[in-house]
């Protein structure tokens, strides 16, 4: 017992430290990401907008090779939208302004921003309905009609430039984005509503972390209604918050689709063996007790072959002599070979013989 308890207090250590090295990680990541600016603002943006599309494009990998194990509608559904979500924002980048991909307009890349936004908190409420049919998406369907719905609003921006303008130089941004920004926050916050009212179809870990991420995207939305400059420091705030906002969601699908179907995979097992040991059991309960029973048959059987054979038995006392040699009178040997009790009376001739007068009364 006490090597066991020492085992799982070096175990919960081992885990203490590898925690501290990933925070520690992620802290030295982000603010050497911070320190990106000092070089150039285009750089801070790249790698913090990189840093979402790799994440965002781990969720869609983990949610469409994990689609058999995730029983959680929601989780499923926004899985696989994240993909469209990381290819606009990676064009979003591209055509960020300073890159030379797209110099024929230089603010394509605000416009792909709210595209994306506008797909990301879509997606968070739409994905309510599949939980409220209690009906698991197909994963297929959901990918053709976000890749036509893609399709659709890059080529309004690029090919048929009919999007609306979100940034003017020199003033900054249009109404339609600011606007764009605060309902897309309100449909965030509709989304925060229903994951409240659906709490019970999530596991509480999973609750708090996707309520989590709901907020960092809200809180995302909100600094980009205040930045005048593309450049700017609420800009920078808002990348942090959508970076922490995809993680969360990452570690959402992470926990729902690889680590609960190994736990659930294993506690079938132990439930299996559990039940194999407990079958195992019965049947050798039920061996013992065919082989009492056998055990009594063949015991009953030959007393019976005994009763059936020849008895020699004297000719003037009929006492019955036993297998064994000894002579026993023939109430002790069938109570003994016959299972009988006897009960004692009078025939009417011993009566007449041995009590005259009183079988005469």
């Amino acid at each position: 017992m006490q090597q066991i308890s020492q085992e799982r207090e070096g175990e919960g250590i081992g885990n203490t430290r590898q925690a501290l090295l990933n925070y520690t990680f992620i802290l030295g990541t982000l603010i050497s990401l911070y320190f990106t600016i000092r070089i150039n603002y285009l750089v801070f943006h790249t790698l913090a907008e990189g840093f979402s599309i790799i994440i965002a494009s781990s969720i869609f990998v983990i949610a469409w090779n994990s689609k058999k194990y995730i029983y959680n509608p929601y989780l499923l559904f926004i899985g696989i939208a994240y993909f469209f979500i990381a290819l606009i924002d990676l064009l979003h980048t591209m055509a960020y302004k300073g890159m030379p991909l797209f110099t024929d307009y230089d603010y394509y890349a605000n416009q792909l921003w709210i595209v994306a936004r506008y797909m990301e908190s879509i997606t968070l409420l739409v994905a309510f309905a599949y939980m409220r049919m209690n009906r698991m998406p197909r994963v297929n369907l959901v990918f053709i009609v976000y890749t036509i719905v893609t399709a659709l609003f890059i080529a309004s921006i690029f090919y048929w430039k009919l999007f609306p303008a979100c940034f003017v130089e020199g003033h900054g941004q249009t109404m339609f984005k600011i606007i764009s920004e605060y309902v897309i926050c309100a449909i965030l916050v509709t989304s925060v509503y229903l994951l409240v009212k659906n709490r019970s179809r999530f596991s509480p870990k999973i609750f708090y972390i996707l309520l989590a991420s709901i907020f960092f995207t809200i809180s995302s939305e909100l600094s980009f209604t205040l930045y005048i400059d593309n450049y700017g420091m609420m800009n920078l705030v808002g990348h942090y918050f959508k970076i922490f906002s995809f993680a969360l969601i990452y570690l959402a699908l992470i926990k729902t689709g690889i680590e609960e179907p190994f736990k659930l995979f294993f506690l079938d097992l132990n439930q299996a063996n559990n039940d194999l040991k407990e079958e195992i059991r019965i049947r050798k309960e039920t061996e013992a007790e065919k082989e009492y029973l056998i055990k009594n048959l063949t015991h009953a059987l030959d007393e019976i072959k005994t009763l059936q054979g020849l008895l020699p038995i004297c000719s003037f006392c009929k006492n019955i002599r036993d297998d064994k040699g000894y002579w026993n009178n023939i109430e002790s040997y069938l109570s003994v070979h016959a299972d009988v009790e006897f009960s004692h009376g009078l025939c009417p001739d011993c009566a007449k013989k041995h009590y005259p007068e009183f079988y005469e009364q």
